[in-house]
């Protein structure tokens, strides 16, 4: 706020519990106050117990939410009994996971508890099955035992090997070794604790709760087992599916031309990484021409204070002047040391307000400070370093790379959107070179380095002793007064000690005068070759929406080499077209310029790096699903039924992405990996009932028919209540896209899999109609 202030930085211990911690920390806090020098006032400002707290508590909320809705849903929808039966089953695999989750050191924080929520519809998916297996023997005259052996019997195995192939759809979370599977690897953790447990009370239990509390009304001799299917909602399916079947190729061709529309449409969904975080604080970044002084940065940062500290919605204003503050959030990665470098961290009292503030804070202080590179920043919630949009160039010649550069910069700087462009070589320094005269310094003995040694002794200062002050050694600094050091013109007149004449002689008797270049202050390399990089970030929008205008244009004018890349020349209106993807560290050759190379980085480059990480051990996984399938039904037709149902999903997630304007980021990717392992199940289950009503010996077009009537309630069921069970996260920024991938996803698929797996399997087995 304007005042000098000590930063002072506590983390927690491996391990530890920062909500521990930050009590105790609060606790010692206000005891040392007693201690403190007169004047000094202890500000906060960042205490992670109260962010975590906060989080863990609208989680909290958020699941509470789900698991009512879950319930209220099963008890509308199956009836009182039931529904209290499965949701006391989901009550004690929650419990349960809790449990295991201590036991394994996984901790609560917003990923863990944001699975809970995910797995929550699929937690119940088990007990579904079983409970209105064992409703529908008991109402037909089953006794409960009999019902709980034959209904266990009957689906145990089919539904351990899909919450199996569930948990196998976010294994590749659980084995990718980049930062973005680090920072989700608890998700994976979870779900397998949760699925897992959910198949054991599926099976142990739910028979016992449906045993002990589902009664059945007796019969009276001679009466008739009702049936169960004879609601009009199950004849309406029946006569909707059984049309379906008679006209098989035209119910696969409106399903094709349906994926291909959402295919179509999937092309206009935008593109991002993570999300911004709902933290209420934004930052500001400003760079400074490249040799301003750390004292006239400061004195800059003064004007930008006082105009924050004016607005009605900043609680507080911290200044970080020459570098970074310390990394107090895992999504921050400090700036390195720059005297003509300063940050500022802007607490707000409403992070919904950040957007605009951000926008109006940026175009304040480009008017404010026009010498300076400003950029207004939110705090995202994953993995982030450096600005939104990267590009390196690499080669031997630094003039070159800043000339590649200065065009790359000016095709950025020409986008209205672009904002806060800069490359981390900065602007070249002003330095007074002293020109040798080699003959006078060869006749005193001295060469550059003795000369080099005086001027950095009499500028900067030579250290000669070392003072102690009880356990601290100060170092003694000897150097020229500050009227010397500061004066240019008496260069000439530092003493260089020659060996020769055995005396201290002037420098301006060795140099036949001082001249004034310009040279690089900073030179990056990237496996040990040059490389410049420049930043960007966007005013409004995406990231990938400015990347993709900006990205052809470059590539063009510093001349990328694509046409070795097509095999033939490349027209500039088929530039877009052809314009090479970002992929992780991809050097891209320039043409007609060997040795060098650019690549893009970025969010760009994250995205596909926590991408690659996973495809890196999708294979394995999606291999271990497919031999799991084909396993369970010792069939290769019956598999291929079921994973072409999973590309289904696509619909429903270009809808819902679409009608919610949600881009489509890492989130999403696993919203739509997780709906892969939710359609197999529901597959899995229909298939394999499709077997047991053939085994009876009805005829296949009424064994299918029946099939999908036995399971409609179970399949449908598990899908309203993983839905609705998600709802609660559409308010959660972190969460959403992915909330919409699969709440969109799976409706969609679920109502196309209860008709398409029936179609597909009288097609595959040539089933003729009744």
């Amino acid at each position: 706020d304007g005042k000098p202030a000590i930063g002072l930085a506590i983390s927690t211990v491996l391990g530890g519990n920062v909500i521990t911690m930050g009590e105790a920390l609060k606790k010692r806090l206000n005891d040392l106050k007693t201690l403190a020098p007169l004047g000094m006032n202890l500000n906060v400002i960042y205490l992670q117990t109260n962010a975590v707290t906060t989080a863990i508590n609208g989680f909290m909320v958020n699941l509470a939410e789900a698991v009512g809705i879950v319930v209220i849903v099963l008890l509308v929808f199956m009836g009182f009994r039931s529904g209290m039966i499965i949701g006391s089953i989901l009550l004690v695999t929650i419990l349960g996971t809790f449990i295991f989750m201590n036991m394994g050191h996984v901790t609560l924080e917003r990923i863990s508890l944001g699975a809970l929520v995910i797995a929550l519809g699929m937690l119940v998916d088990n007990a579904i099955v079983v409970t209105d297996g064992m409703r529908i023997k008991m109402d037909q005259g089953v006794d409960a035992v009999t019902a709980a052996r034959e209904v266990v019997g009957q689906v145990g195995m089919p539904l351990l090997c899909a919450t199996f192939i569930a948990i196998a759809a976010f294994a590749s979370i659980g084995t990718s070794q980049d930062s973005t599977g680090e920072y989700c690897r608890t998700l994976f953790y979870v779900i397998f604790i949760s699925l897992t447990m959910s198949w054991v009370t599926a099976v142990t239990s739910t028979p016992l709760f449906c045993k002990t509390f589902m009664k059945t009304e007796p019969k009276a001799a001679g009466e008739e087992a009702r049936d169960p299917y004879a609601g009009g909602f199950y004849q309406l399916y029946q006569r909707f599916l059984s049309i379906s079947i008679r006209y098989r190729w035209i119910t696969v061709g409106v399903v094709v031309g349906l994926f291909v529309f959402s295919m179509i449409g999937f092309g206009y969904v935008k593109k991002s990484f993570f999300p911004d975080s709902t933290s209420p604080q934004y930052y500001i970044d400003f760079w400074f021409p490249e040799g301003t002084h750390i004292d006239e940065t400061s004195r800059q940062m003064q004007q930008a204070e006082k105009y924050l500290m004016k607005q009605k919605d900043v609680r507080d204003v911290i200044t970080f002047v020459g570098g970074g503050q310390v990394r107090f959030l895992l999504t921050y990665s400090p700036e390195a040391v720059y005297p003509s470098y300063a940050q500022i961290l802007v607490k707000v009292d409403d992070y919904r307000k950040i957007p605009q503030m951000l926008q109006q804070d940026q175009q304040a202080f480009e008017d404010m400070f026009p010498q300076a590179i400003v950029n207004t920043r939110a705090f995202v919630l994953g993995p982030s370093t450096g600005g939104k949009i990267q590009l390196r160039i690499s080669g031997p010649d630094p003039e070159v790379l800043r000339q590649l550069g200065t065009k790359a910069e000016q095709i950025i700087l020409d986008d209205p959107v672009a904002k806060g462009v800069r490359n981390e070589w900065r602007s070249k320094v002003k330095v007074l070179m002293p020109q040798l005269a080699d003959a006078q310094a060869r006749r005193a003995g001295i060469d550059r380095p003795e000369i080099a040694a005086a001027i950095e002794a009499a500028i900067e200062g030579k250290r000669v002793g070392v003072y102690r002050e009880r356990d601290e050694l100060l170092p003694i600094v000897a150097r020229a007064p500050k009227k010397e050091r500061i004066d240019m013109d008496g260069l000439s007149s530092i003493n260089v000690w020659s060996p020769g004449a055995q005396q201290m002689i002037p420098l301006g008797q060795l140099t036949t005068g001082l001249k004034v270049g310009f040279e690089d202050a900073h030179i990056w390399r990237r496996d040990r070759t040059k490389m410049l990089r420049i930043h960007a970030d966007q005013r409004t929008g995406l990231p990938s929406e400015l990347l993709a205008r900006i990205k052809p244009k470059i590539e063009q004018t510093l001349g990328v080499d694509v046409e070795q890349k097509l095999g033939h020349p490349v027209m500039p209106a088929e530039w877009d077209a052809n314009t090479i993807p970002v992929k992780n560290n991809d050097m891209i050759p320039l043409k007609n310029m060997p040795g060098y190379y650019i690549s893009w980085g970025g969010e760009a480059e994250d995205s596909a790096r926590g991408q690659a990480g996973i495809a890196g051990s999708v294979p394995v996984f999606f291999g271990l699903m497919v031999l799991l399938v084909i396993v369970l039904f010792n069939s290769i037709k019956k598999a291929l039924i079921i994973w072409l149902t999973v590309p289904l999903a696509i619909i429903g997630v270009t809808a819902g992405l679409l009608m919610f304007s949600q881009p489509f980021g890492f989130m999403a990717l696993l919203g739509l990996m997780s709906l892969s392992g939710m359609l197999i199940k529901n597959a899995i289950v229909l298939i394999d009932q499709i077997d047991l009503e053939m085994a009876s010996g009805k005829v296949p077009f009424q064994a299918i028919v029946h099939s999908g009537l036995s399971r409609l309630i179970p399949v449908s069921m598990a899908a309203l209540t993983t839905i609705l069970g998600m709802a609660p996260l559409l308010q959660d920024a972190f969460f959403v896209a992915m909330a919409v991938t699969i709440m969109f996803g799976l409706g969609f698929a679920t109502v196309l899999t209860l008709i398409v797996v029936p179609v597909l399997y009288s097609i595959f087995f040539k089933v003729e109609n009744a």
